[in-house]
């Protein structure tokens, strides 16, 4: 599938696992976490939380675990061990991520973040990636009603800068953005980080691609000339 004279007036763009390398930093921080107080952190588990917000992510860990888990404890031990290990270690960006961002400034194409996770954690995230600087809007997951995988969030985006999400490309790493991002009719690209999409939700996708470097790649050659329109 290519596109057809279709107008392009922003990207939007999920944060972890597509922009920043932090779905590893996560797995991490909840296997240990959940070792030190007694609980096992399944692949399963861990898989059924990527793109998802906070609120969704802890109801999946008691229905996992049952009501007795203790989440005010784990969601304490979580955040130390979070800034503990980005402290040291910093945030990476994925590969190719710098080069997309300055490919679109250079031609005038808007961008926004669309994250799952809370406003001020997301902030304090760009900040350590150094990328805080780089959009102007961040849509997050406790400004919503309803997050991922539900169209909410890229709806919002979309309206925060002024443009038809038909006319949007959103780029994702997860199942859950994916749906989000196609439900709200955007061309979504799929980069995936931890794991590889369903035949379902590849289905979904305009492209799944390996790396923001495809991604480049691809915009310069299909949305490039329409941009020249």
């Amino acid at each position: 599938m290519r596109v057809v004279g279709a107008k392009l007036s922003a990207v939007i763009f999920d944060m972890d696992g597509l922009m920043l390398d932090t779905e590893a930093i996560y797995q991490i921080v909840w296997r240990n976490v959940g070792k030190a107080l007694g609980f096992h952190m399944s692949d399963e588990l861990l898989y059924a939380t990527l793109g998802r917000p906070a609120h969704d992510c802890y109801r999946l860990l008691l229905e996992t675990h049952g009501p007795d888990f203790p989440l005010t404890a784990f969601r304490a031990d979580c955040a130390e061990h979070w800034d503990s290990h980005t402290s040291t270690h910093g945030i990476a960006h994925k590969p190719g991520l710098l080069d997309l961002l300055d490919w679109l400034d250079a031609h005038g194409i808007p961008k926004a973040v669309a994250t799952s996770t809370a406003y001020t954690k997301a902030v304090a995230t760009l900040q350590t990636a150094d990328i805080a600087d780089r959009f102007q809007i961040i849509v997050t997951g406790d400004q919503i009603e309803h997050g991922k995988p539900a169209p909410d969030i890229f709806w919002a985006a979309a309206q925060k800068l002024g443009v038809d999400p038909r006319c949007c490309i959103a780029l994702e790493d997860s199942e859950a953005g994916v749906i989000a991002a196609s439900s709200a009719g955007m061309y979504t690209i799929m980069v995936p980080d931890i794991k590889q999409p369903t035949p379902e939700i590849e289905a979904r996708a305009y492209r799944v691609l390996p790396s923001l470097h495809a991604v480049k790649a691809l915009l310069a050659e299909e949305w490039l000339p329409l941009l020249a329109q």
